[in-house]
């Protein structure tokens, strides 16, 4: 496994200040936002494929500094019930497939998106619970008539330019926030569809991070290296779900974390060796989300946390010390 960063943290720095930072701390790949909700900082996917040349010569300064492109990433929701904005992260996220395509980066990464509740819907409606009856029909809705026809036509589209995976990041708020309706719209459009797995999301919820990669196995594509730390007090008074600005750490019941100020470290080696079980060997991207700490600082105790505990080679093919 390579150790990456995804590029939002460094909003402050162009594009190749960004890759030499990487490259001056022993960081061997990047995750480019290249549109939707990443934006455009250090790429902007739909200007890049108008321009080859231009795209070429991005591409060529992280080879001559040493850094892997690992992934484009254009969060979005391409199923939103408004048709303009759903238009805008798709014309995001096709451009950032054709940029792939044109770099030979297999992965672009996003959301399963969440649609409304109905065709004349003006906003998404996630729904947490089956009853009353309506919240069950929303979903029959919203999978079987927008979800699984949307993504089985977008990944026609993502295997006709030649790019292998679309890692869904489980994210609350969205279709495909955990194993179960991962391994559910992968299993309805195929293995062209597979998870972005960020533990971040996964542990406020009550999900056992090491048990989800398990889960998940082989549709385990991405990674991403952020921490949640729970606030026990807070969470035991009004429980898990959440709506209080991200900025009221004190009074909320979980916010995002650098690595290790969630977890422990024993939880990431526990992670660790479950994604080298299944066999994953790309990138440990990092994330940094970390409202309580400044993003360079704690990016770079992000870099130090996980040198020192994430696996780097792949599971042995036999039993070495034997």
């Amino acid at each position: 496994m390579k150790l990456s960063v995804f590029s939002p943290v460094f909003g402050g720095k162009s594009y190749r200040e960004m890759l030499e930072y990487l490259a001056a701390h022993g960081v061997e790949a990047v995750e480019l936002g290249c549109g939707g909700f990443p934006e455009t900082a250090h790429a902007d996917a739909k200007e890049l494929v108008k321009h080859p040349q231009k795209a070429k010569e991005y591409k060529q300064i992280a080879d001559d500094l040493g850094i892997e492109i690992a992934a484009l990433s254009a969060h979005g929701n391409m199923v939103h019930p408004d048709k303009a904005v759903a238009e805008r992260f798709r014309a995001d996220f096709e451009a950032a497939v054709r940029l792939a395509a044109m770099w030979g980066v297999e992965r672009v990464i996003t959301f399963s998106g969440c649609p409304g509740d109905c065709p004349s819907s003006l906003h998404p409606n996630w729904v947490t619970c089956p009853w009353p009856e309506d919240f069950s029909a929303v979903l029959d809705y919203q999978w079987k008539e927008v979800l699984i026809p949307f993504w089985k036509k977008e990944a026609e589209f993502v295997r006709s330019e030649g790019v292998k995976m679309i890692p869904l990041e489980l994210h609350p708020g969205f279709c495909c926030y955990n194993p179960e309706t991962l391994l559910r719209l992968r299993a309805a459009v195929g293995e062209t569809i597979g998870a972005n797995v960020d533990p971040s999301h996964l542990v406020w919820q009550g999900i056992d991070p090491s048990a989800a990669i398990e889960a998940l196995g082989s549709a385990v594509q991405y990674f991403h290296a952020k921490d949640t730390a729970v606030n026990r007090r807070n969470t035991e008074i009004n429980g898990v779900l959440d709506t209080k600005p991200y900025a009221d750490e004190a009074h909320r019941s979980w916010v995002f974390r650098t690595v290790g100020y969630g977890m422990d470290e024993r939880e990431w080696r526990r992670i660790f060796s479950s994604l080298n079980l299944i066999g994953y060997t790309h990138v440990i991207s990092i994330e940094h989300e970390d409202s309580i700490m400044d993003g360079m600082e704690g990016l770079e105790k992000a870099i130090s946390f996980l040198r020192a505990n994430m696996i780097k080679a792949p599971k042995p093919g036999e039993m070495w010390w034997a």
